[in-house]
């Protein structure tokens, strides 16, 4: 049987519960997710030689990761082949690209360090989100926003503030909005003697970061918490409590990642809460083993429950969606496209489903229908379907991209030493 018999098969299949495949298909292509520059090359960035710092680590050493901004791209272009749909790119202020002999520390940062970023993304109709970096620095060994030392507080102040500046030049390069995300690293392994002094200063930075003028149609700033890292057990200053508020108060958007929280939270069920009370928020989707330890996102349980969240409350342009994961264990590439093809497969499962009839079945009190209804949904034919969205979208069907990715690693990065 051909990908389009199956497809029709399939089709009809979904038909005689009410859902239009065509439209589901439409509706997946118009939806854009953020790939994060950063599995490429472990997080390293081209600003500084030393380690990762600020509570985050990648374990493994696989041969072939991008070594300088050509390769990176090289790589981001071969991994996008691979995906179907159109993307936007996620990077962060670490991956600024100075000219030869030239170098500008992270307070100083311009708009002309992410020129040729610019002009990747323009080539490829993209748009690009944007992260300040405030860890793997010599001034983050310890605090940053919330340091009770004034210079390095004002030091990441004026990192803040450049990155707002960035990012308006990356919007109106691209003609696309930027998302700019702001999260800290901050916080202490064993018990504070005082939790409200560095939350204070926390606030305080935040406030003179958004104290300059930039266009809120154009740069989207978003707060992102976290319940604890590495080094930082016993207290996290931009806990999500604090997050939540500070977004609330100052009209900015809320950014959750599925691995910032108790390992018995979820983000799917704060979505809805938090779309009745902010015009738009944002995610990060990875996944957390045990804890926040960014692995490449699978087609599970919460990833699709996060989809479903997204689709059923009809607010695709209301979320910005990105994924946030490094894997240095694994060919990067492959958890690039891993990863993002299983995302856009939980939005279309979730496009897929008879959301007003099984909403319906949940206000009418028929919960062993919807239960029946749900379940028997996870057998229904949605390969059939993803792999004619491939072939439309001329991206390789099912495993056979994986050839490529083996390809590429023999004949470009098994050469990197």
């Amino acid at each position: 049987m051909t990908i389009k018999e199956s497809y029709l098969a399939a089709q009809e299949q979904y038909g005689a519960i009410g859902v239009d495949t065509d439209k589901a298909i439409e509706a997946l292509k118009k939806l854009s997710i953020s790939m994060h520059c950063w599995q490429g090359d472990d997080v390293t960035g081209f600003d500084q030689d030393g380690p990762l710092t600020g509570g985050i680590q990648t374990t493994g050493n696989y041969p072939g990761k991008a070594r300088n901004p050509e390769e990176l791209m090289a790589d981001i272009d071969k991994a996008l082949s691979l995906i179907p749909g159109h993307h936007k790119l996620n990077l962060h202020a670490n991956y600024a690209i100075f000219q030869p002999g030239e170098f500008c520390d992270r307070d100083a940062l311009k708009p002309e360090h992410f020129e040729k970023w610019a002009e990747f993304a323009k080539e490829r109709k993209m748009g690009i989100d944007f992260n300040p970096t405030f860890f793997s620095h010599p001034k983050a060994d310890e605090f940053t926003l919330s340091s009770p030392d004034e210079e390095i507080r004002q030091f990441w102040i004026n990192h803040g503030q450049a990155c707002i500046r960035i990012s308006q030049y990356l919007a109106e390069e691209t003609g696309q909005p930027c998302v700019m995300n702001i999260w800290i690293p901050d916080g202490l392994k064993d018990v504070p003697a005082d939790r409200m002094g560095p939350r204070a200063r926390f606030k305080d930075s935040l406030d003179q970061i958004l104290s300059i003028p930039y266009d809120r149609t154009k740069v989207f700033v978003t707060l992102e918490s976290k319940v604890f890292g590495i080094g930082m057990e016993s207290y996290t200053v931009g806990s999500s409590e604090f997050a939540m508020n500070y977004v609330t108060k100052n009209g900015i958007v809320p950014l959750m990642d599925n691995g910032h929280y108790h390992p018995t939270e979820v983000v799917s069920d704060k979505i809805s809460s938090m779309l009745l009370f902010h015009d738009r928020i944002a995610l990060h989707v990875t996944r957390p083993v045990r804890w926040d330890s960014d692995h490449v996102v699978l087609l599970d349980d919460e990833t699709k429950e996060i989809a479903k969240e997204i689709i059923r409350n009809q607010a695709s342009d209301r979320v910005f969606l990105a994924l946030d994961f490094f894997d240095a264990s694994i060919n990067r590439i492959a958890a690039w496209v891993v990863g993002m093809r299983n995302m856009q497969k939980a939005l279309l499962y979730a496009l897929l489903s008879p959301n007003e009839r099984l909403k319906e079945l949940q206000d009418t009190g028929r919960m062993t229908e919807l239960m029946m209804q749900q379940e028997e949904l996870k057998t229904y034919p949605m390969g059939a379907v993803w792999d004619y969205f491939c072939q439309q979208e001329e991206v390789p069907v099912r495993e056979s991209w994986y050839r490529e990715v083996q390809s590429y690693e023999s004949s470009v990065l098994s050469k990197r030493s």
